[in-house]
């Protein structure tokens, strides 16, 4: 489908006396009175393939399942798009089948918490909520029993290398340096603490999780609704505890609330203690940096989709500045590393 034949199904949505569409570098989001429809653009990169329709529906099928996991109520099920006298329509029927939506129950946008992070209203009583919750999940979810790809986890780090010379162009030099530093720092990480991953999938803390989980996820309801898991790609899903924990963490810090990441993993550490030792520490300082690098990279992806001087300015001062919330990490990690070499000598 194209932006114009999603806007021309809006039209013929029942439920859409005044549609909305929201719309991100993998998907068109139609929101309608009662109702979400959310269709995956035909597009692949190098993390995901949406560009065939036996593609999408498998994706669709997939985002169904994994996010009723853990969101109970707002994933209803995967409808046809059909074609038929050049008119769209959702549902069964008569018509060629050109594509999918997975429909979700319509969600209160007031409650969306990163909405109420800008304007200060998250308690840090709602965050420990979050943390129990996402505790429990993590509790009940599938051990996944894998051996350490090193290169794999350098790969997935240097992703954002792709980047730099967009970066380097619109917003300066300084950004390009920071992609640099942070491979060489990444690089030395993995090489002198292979240990870690290792001892960690030994011993279980290796799940199938959300793999997504900040503010945009998230409902602030009495009870937290979490949603949008990764349904596209498994590598990013099947991940360490604390992978999941460094990205909801993260978030707070992008938003300068870091009251709210220490309170949200002091109470996840509560319920699941999955710190096993000092070392542990460094792991979620570089996996902060890992997730900070992720978000600058997304930002990138869309600031060369945007359509508009404005929306390139917008995304690019988010990608710097995850670029130095990671550098922020990074620097953190380098200290630490320090203080744990002295302490052993």
């Amino acid at each position: 489908m194209t932006v114009r034949q999603v806007k021309e199904l809006m039209a013929n949505v029942e439920d859409c006396r005044v549609p909305e569409l929201l719309e991100t570098h993998i998907s068109w989001v139609v929101i309608c009175d009662q109702f979400v429809y959310k269709i995956k653009k035909p597009v692949k990169y190098f993390f995901l393939d949406f560009s065939s329709l036996e593609l999408r529906k498998i994706y669709c099928d997939q985002e169904l399942l994994l996010n009723q996991r853990l969101t109970r109520g707002m994933y209803l099920d995967v409808v046809e798009i059909r074609e038929k006298d050049n008119q769209l329509f959702i549902g069964k029927g008569e018509g060629e089948i050109v594509d999918y939506a997975v429909k979700m129950v319509k969600m209160d946008q007031e409650l969306q918490m990163d909405h109420l992070l800008k304007k200060g209203e998250v308690s840090e009583e709602q965050v420990r909520k979050i943390a129990r919750k996402v505790a429990e999940f993590h509790l009940r979810a599938e051990v996944i029993h894998l051996q350490f790809d090193r290169q794999n986890a350098q790969q997935k780090f240097d992703e954002l290398v792709a980047e730099t010379g967009f970066l380097h162009e619109h917003v300066g030099p300084a950004a390009a340096k920071m992609i640099r530093d942070a491979e060489v720092v990444s690089d030395r990480f993995l090489d002198n603490h292979q240990n870690i991953f290792e001892r960690r999938i030994r011993n279980g803390l290796i799940r199938d999780l959300h793999g997504d989980l900040y503010s945009k996820n998230i409902f602030l309801y009495e009870d937290p609704v979490i949603f949008d898991c990764i349904e596209f790609n498994d590598q990013y899903r099947l991940i360490d505890v604390l992978s999941e924990i460094a990205f909801f963490s993260m978030d707070m810090d992008a938003h300068g609330r870091k009251d709210l990441a220490q309170a949200f993993e002091n109470e996840y550490f509560n319920n699941l203690p999955a710190l096993e030792c000092e070392e542990d520490r460094l792991l979620l300082l570089y996996l902060k940096s890992y997730r900070a690098n992720v978000r600058a990279k997304v930002n990138a992806l869309k600031a060369r989709q945007a359509l508009s001087s404005s929306l390139l300015r917008k995304y690019l001062d988010k990608s710097e500045r995850y670029l130095l919330l990671m550098t922020e990490y990074l620097n953190q990690l380098a200290e630490a590393e320090a203080g744990i070499a002295s302490l052993n000598h």
